[in-house]
């Protein structure tokens, strides 16, 4: 792990055309903390550094958040819609999975697989009977990195603001971003 050194964080600053009572600003600290740790007095936090480096990064452009990479149309089905309704919705959108959402929280996902492993006739069926658990939820300002990581063990991400539902992340959206 890379973790920038006194001078680094000076050097970024100064050519961002930024001042240290700006940065502290943007990073949530105070200007004297930044001059102390630029001027190598003081070690700070982990977690101070972070929000110094990512108030940098942000001020560099450097930063994609949910909210540039979501889908703010989301496909969804409800709890109460039958299977065979959610099946049809994921063809003719050419999704593999939906989430589903009610009062616009989500509470599961649908996929073809779930309804395969259901085996049997299960068209009529409600979703909730073959649902499973629902895609982790992000803020709009959660960090490309954030989302990555969720990335690497779900197949979606939603973005949710104030409990309510309002874009979609998928693994071929970070794709898109980095290529």
């Amino acid at each position: 792990m890379y973790l920038p050194t006194p001078q680094d964080l000076r050097e970024r600053r100064n050519a961002l055309g930024l001042t240290q009572s700006e940065l502290a600003e943007r990073a949530g600290v105070s200007q004297p903390l930044i001059a102390r740790i630029e001027g190598g007095d003081v070690d700070p936090r982990l977690s101070t550094l972070r929000h110094i480096v990512e108030a940098l990064d942000e001020a560099a452009g450097d930063v994609v958040r949910g909210r540039d990479l979501m889908h703010e149309s989301v496909v969804s089905v409800a709890p109460s819609d039958r299977v065979h309704d959610a099946v049809e919705r994921m063809q003719e959108a050419g999704y593999s999975q939906l989430p589903v959402i009610a009062d616009g929280v989500p509470v599961g996902s649908i996929s073809e697989g779930d309804v395969v492993h259901a085996g049997g006739d299960v068209g009529d069926d409600p979703v909730r009977a073959v649902m499973s658990e629902s895609f982790p939820t992000v803020s709009p300002d959660a960090t490309l990195e954030e989302i990555s990581s969720l990335l690497d063990h779900y197949t979606a991400v939603i973005v949710t603001q104030d409990g309510d539902t309002v874009g979609i992340i998928t693994q071929a959206d970070v794709a898109a971003q980095i290529s």
